[in-house]
């Protein structure tokens, strides 16, 4: 139930504005604009340094920047949005009810864009504390790096809005120093300009020995970019594409300075310049590193939000077993995940010390964002011809991004052995959850018995005015899966009528749907019988966390204000007219019963589900009620039971009294 206050603070802050543009220079960018500390590393690596080698690889940076970032993601993929929001998840909700089978590109590209967001951290940081090289060869970096992503980490339970106005001129900062840096440099030699010719790329890849592994360094300069779309529900669209022509004009200014400085040293190796801090005159070398050490910081801090919030919607989408949802700040969307969190700094401070160095982790790095950028491109053409543009149009596209993005994927799994395959390792174990989870949840949905609630009403009221059995509690909360207010699980029908009988003034059943939109927040109110049966369904955005206690009490709220139920005891006392009946829910919870006939497939599916579910958090917390009324049944789940069981009986024997 979102109030129109909270709206209208929203659209202000996504809709076109100078403070909006500001916004999303501190939050959207961080990724993108700290590319510049590594991309060069990549693209050389360990081999010497050419004219062919630096000239095509910073055009292919050109022109990846304009294909994959503004033309795939500023100008088109912002389009396909969700009331304003973006992200793969929410992409896959504007298209899923035309086909099941654009749930596994949703899946595989979550999958790793959240095995992305163990990479960055690491690899951000720690290039920024390799410019601390310059200083000192000698200096321990690990150490440095692991501290500030535990600090980074450890902030995360109190959110970002309180430091999230300094975000933005930090950033103004970053970029206005790398344009600055990149743009002395260009002066000394703009003969690299030359490079926005394409050809350039084109000998890269065709002349160079083993060209083609190189563009998986250049692939780095891109990454970020699925971040612009995650976020844009937060800043805006039009924000975004606004700022990003201040960013993308400092990002090639880095560049092509880069570029020029390379030059300088044609025939030797990355041992003898750092690609970046090679710019930076020797008296500013500590304040450019502090500087970086803070825009990589917001950079990573962008990053981990976006991982919260991409876990809150697997699990409101039902692709991901239930979560411990907490909202730090009353900023619209923010949300953080403690299981996450954890997980994640644990997960990052290990590829620290595994890969050691920042050129250590290129490839894993390049892997996960080329993953999930080949399934945005899938879902985004499919949206597309689901929008009815023309054929003519979305299948050039479609060829195209999938062509740079197929390539790019070939050259990443050139390292695979150097590390890409911990990156695969993550996003398949994250798939197989997200798969088995989402399947079990199907299986039990179909073998799910549903009775029709109109053959009960007459029995329900016996049983509410039978005064001969103990009231279980004035008012009695079922959770449905059913959204029909006239049919109901027959295991909730079993619980209130056929094991010990639970008798209540009103028995309630509330439904909760996950809605396609990312924030709708509404219900409505079936009334069975008065005062007797009510059917409450609660529509609720992919994003909104269900807290259910605070919702149901509003719902309540509202209906006795408008005289539709009376929530009080029929018991009274001297002092008071009446007193408040009690709420009392009843979450029904599942387990595999032995009475199965499963084929191998669904055993094992069942099994792994039931084994997540009991490491998930339990339902009556997912949904936040209060600890105090909340009674936990357990039903067994019978799937495709065996009836054909052959038993003979045997003839008794006949014992005579002597």
């Amino acid at each position: 139930m979102e109030t129109k206050h909270s709206n209208n603070v929203h659209n202000a802050v996504t809709r076109f504005s100078w403070g909006g543009v500001l916004l999303a220079l501190g939050i959207v960018f961080g990724d993108l604009g700290t590319s510049p500390l590594y991309t060069f590393k990549a693209i050389i690596g360990e081999r010497t340094i050419s004219d062919t080698l630096v000239l095509g690889g910073v055009s292919a940076v050109f022109w990846t920047l304009f294909f994959q970032t503004t033309l795939k993601y500023v100008l088109i993929t912002m389009r396909a949005d969700n009331n304003g929001e973006g992200g793969i998840f929410s992409l896959y909700t504007l298209i899923r009810r035309h086909g099941k089978w654009v749930l596994w590109p949703a899946i595989i590209g979550g999958s790793f864009m959240i095995a992305d967001s163990l990479i960055t951290p690491p690899i951000s940081v720690i290039s920024a504390m390799e410019g601390l090289k310059q200083l000192n060869p000698n200096i321990p970096i690990l150490p440095i790096t692991i501290f500030i992503l535990v600090l980074l980490f450890l902030f995360q339970q109190s959110g970002t809005k309180r430091i999230g106005a300094f975000f933005g001129p930090a950033m103004i900062a970053w970029f206005g120093m790398i344009a600055i840096l990149g743009a002395v440099n260009l002066a000394n030699d703009p003969s690299v300009l030359k490079a926005i010719n394409p050809v350039y790329a084109y000998r890269l890849v065709v002349n160079y020995p083993g060209g083609l592994w190189v563009l998986g360094g250049v692939f780095l300069c891109s990454t970020g970019a699925e971040a612009l779309y995650a976020d844009m529900g937060h800043v805006g669209r039009r924000n975004i594409q606004i700022a990003w022509i201040f960013i993308k004009v400092s990002l090639l200014l880095c560049y092509f300075g880069e570029a020029a400085l390379l030059l300088k040293h044609n025939g030797q190796t990355l041992s003898s310049v750092d690609a970046f801090f090679g710019l930076v005159p020797h008296w500013f070398l500590i304040p450019s590193i502090i500087v970086a050490t803070f825009a990589t910081i917001i950079a990573s801090q962008a990053l981990i939000s976006g991982t919260f919030t991409l876990f809150n919607e697997a699990v409101r989408l039902n692709i991901w077993p239930k979560l411990r949802i907490e909202f730090p700040t009353e900023m619209r969307g923010q949300v953080y995940v403690p299981a996450v969190n954890w997980m994640m700094m644990i997960g990052c401070v290990g590829m620290v010390i595994h890969f050691r160095e920042s050129s250590n982790m290129e490839a894993a790095f390049g892997l996960s964002v080329t993953l999930t950028m080949l399934m945005t491109t899938i879902l985004l053409s499919y949206y597309l011809y689901s929008k009815r543009v023309s054929i003519i149009l979305v299948l050039p596209l479609a060829l195209l991004f999938l062509w740079i993005e197929t390539t790019f994927l070939i050259a990443n799994l050139s390292k695979f052995s150097h590390g890409g395959w911990i990156t695969l390792l993550i996003g398949l174990g994250l798939i197989s959850i997200m798969y088995v989870w989402h399947e079990g949840k199907k299986l039990k949905s179909r073998y799910k018995k549903i009775n029709n609630l109109n053959d009960y009403k007459a029995t329900l009221r016996e049983l509410s005015n039978d005064t001969s059995v103990s009231k279980y509690a004035t008012h009695l909360v079922y959770l449905t899966g059913s959204g029909n207010a006239g049919k109901i699980e027959e295991r909730i029908i079993e619980s209130i009528l056929f094991q010990q009988p639970k008798r209540a003034d009103i028995y309630w059943f509330i439904h909760i749907d996950v809605t396609d939109e990312p924030y709708t927040s509404s219900y409505s109110v079936e009334i069975v019988e008065p005062e007797e049966i009510i059917f409450v369904r609660f529509k609720l955005g992919f994003r909104i966390a269900p807290r259910l206690n605070l919702l149901f009490k509003k719902v309540v709220s509202e209906l006795t204000t408008n005289n539709e139920v009376h929530i009080q005891s029929k018991y009274s006392n001297s002092n008071k007219k009446y007193i408040s009946g009690d709420f009392r829910f009843v979450v029904m919870k599942s387990f595999l019963s032995v009475e199965n006939d499963l084929s191998f497939r669904d055993n094992m599916i069942m099994r792994l589900h039931f084994m997540l579910d009991k490491m998930s958090l339990t339902d009556d917390k997912s949904y936040g009620l209060d600890y105090s009324n909340v009674i936990v049944e357990h039903a067994p789940l019978i799937i495709g039971e065996t009836e054909n069981i052959q038993l003979t009986r045997e003839k008794s024997a006949i014992f005579h009294d002597r």
